[in-house]
């Protein structure tokens, strides 16, 4: 079966021949400490065998704040910050930007998006109604959309309306991933400048959010929250020599698996991202002043 990740260092790295590939660049750094994979796709060729749409993809690894190692949390919050910042294109410099939490607030794994807006500091309003106060201060639009399920509405019809009363110069989309190797669970965070395609993680694909569809450049921020059941259990039995059994059979049925403390670790990450989301659109805030505003 097909290993099955949304994650772009994962797909090269499970790409048998991903380095002859000349069109994939790869490179590697460390942040405050946090080390970060950037992963670009030059080519529609090498978008074709990796399996994603050319652009960047960043991924910065957790485990410094896993290990709740001294100032972690503000560590990772710049450290994703500047990353952001980075990829946000010139155009979206000082303009509006719209942030979307993505996903199922009631569902814990799928929850990581409405939480993380939960930390966003909508400016919108404030930009509009006391500019002599907030003039240094960029406009932010910050909405949870809900599923269709929820709703009855698909989540990009909710940020087309919505796109089209803002009228923002980004959209920044934070949803969660499903990741190939338990290892990644809630341990990576990927950005990326290509959009994103809600529901994918857990097949259940919605409509595209990106460049195309909206008309203004998406990034994507995503956490891997879970491990497709098939892929897990075929990759463990790959390692052992490729035994078949009845059980692996079995995992022809959709099959998720998380970790244990899912609750408390979406909880954690989407704090990270909510607070690195406002210092990268606010580079005059700091954590401490980011508690205060949302205190």
């Amino acid at each position: 079966m097909a290993f099955r990740t949304d994650l772009a260092v994962e797909a090269v790295q499970n790409l048998p021949h991903a380095a002859n590939l000349r069109q994939v660049r790869q490179t590697d750094r460390t942040i405050e400490g946090f080390s970060v994979n950037e992963v670009e796709i030059l080519t529609e060729h090498a978008a074709r065998e990796i399996g994603k749409p050319c652009g960047r993809y960043v991924t910065l690894e957790l485990d410094v704040l896993v290990r709740r190692e001294e100032d972690a949390f503000p560590r990772a919050c710049r450290a994703l910050s500047t990353l952001l910042a980075d990829l946000l294109p010139d155009s979206a410099s000082s303009g509006p930007v719209l942030v979307t939490g993505l996903g199922n607030r009631m569902i814990t794994p799928d929850a990581i998006g409405p939480q993380a807006i939960d930390h966003v500091i909508a400016t919108r309003h404030l930009v509009e109604q006391v500019p002599d106060v907030f003039a240094s201060w960029r406009p932010v639009s910050a909405l949870a959309p809900g599923v269709l399920g929820q709703t009855g509405v698909e989540t990009g019809e909710v940020i087309c309306g919505v796109l089209d009363r803002v009228k923002p110069a980004a959209v920044l989309a934070v949803d969660a991933l499903a990741a190939g190797r338990l290892s990644r669970l809630l341990r990576t965070i990927q950005l990326a400048d290509t959009g994103i395609t809600p529901g994918a993680g857990v097949g259940n694909a919605r409509a595209a959010l990106n460049s195309e569809t909206l008309g203004v450049p998406v990034i994507a921020i995503g956490v891997p929250t879970v491990v497709d059941g098939a892929t897990l259990a075929h990759e463990i039995a790959a390692q052992l020599g490729g035994p078949s059994c009845e059980a692996l059979d079995d995992l022809s049925l959709p099959v998720m698996v998380t970790t244990r403390d899912i609750d408390r670790e979406v909880a954690d990450i989407a704090r990270v991202i909510g607070y690195a989301v406002n210092m990268a659109l606010h580079p005059h805030l700091s954590v401490s002043d980011i508690d205060l505003y949302l205190s």
